[in-house]
C-alpha cells in the first residue's frame, strides 16, 4: 500500500442487502478496498435465474448462501446439490459449477484470492513483440463467481 494502511472495518450488512425485491438480480455488493488480497461479491439471482456451467481454472472459491435456495451443479457431470440459507460450499480450482435459483431467488456471497489487474509497463530493450492484452471487457472466461 502507499502511505495509507488498510484498517479493519464493517463493510456492509448482507441481511439488509439481501432484503431486495425478489425480482432483483445482479451484484449487490463487491469488495473494492485498495490494496486488498481478496475479491468478494454478494450476488442475487432472481427466481429461476441461472449462472451457466463454467469452471475456474486458477482460483478456489468459497460460496455462502445468504438467503433463498436453489441448486448448485458441481463436477464434470454437473451433479445437482440442493442449497439453502447457511450452506457453505468449497469450489476448488479446476472444478465446474452452475447455479440455479429457486422460486424465491438466491443470494450468495463468494470470496477468492484477488486476480491481478493488468499492469502497463514500459518495454524493455529486446523484449520485442506486441503487448498481450486481456480480451474485450478485461475479463477472462474464469471471471465468474
Amino acid at each position: 500500500m502507499t502511505g495509507t494502511e488498510a484498517k479493519p472495518q464493517v463493510l456492509c450488512d448482507t441481511r439488509a442487502l439481501a432484503g431486495v425485491p425478489p425480482e432483483t438480480a445482479g451484484v449487490l455488493w463487491k469488495l473494492a478496498e485498495p490494496g486488498r488480497q481478496l475479491d468478494a461479491n454478494l450476488v442475487r439471482l432472481a427466481p429461476g435465474g441461472r449462472v451457466t456451467t463454467h469452471s475456474e481454472p486458477d482460483l478456489d472459491v468459497l460460496l455462502l448462501v445468504v438467503c433463498g435456495d436453489g441448486v448448485v451443479g458441481m463436477g464434470p457431470a454437473d451433479e445437482p446439490e440442493q442449497v439453502a440459507e447457511g450452506a457453505l460450499l468449497w469450489l476448488p480450482h479446476g472444478s465446474t459449477r452452475s447455479i440455479s435459483a429457486g422460486e424465491g431467488g438466491l443470494t450468495y456471497f463468494t470470496v477468492h484470492r484477488r486476480r491481478p489487474g493488468m499492469q502497463i509497463r514500459p518495454r524493455t530493450e529486446g523484449s520485442g513483440g506486441a503487448p498481450t492484452l486481456p480480451p474485450p471487457g478485461g475479463r477472462t472466461s474464469g471471471d465468474r463467481p
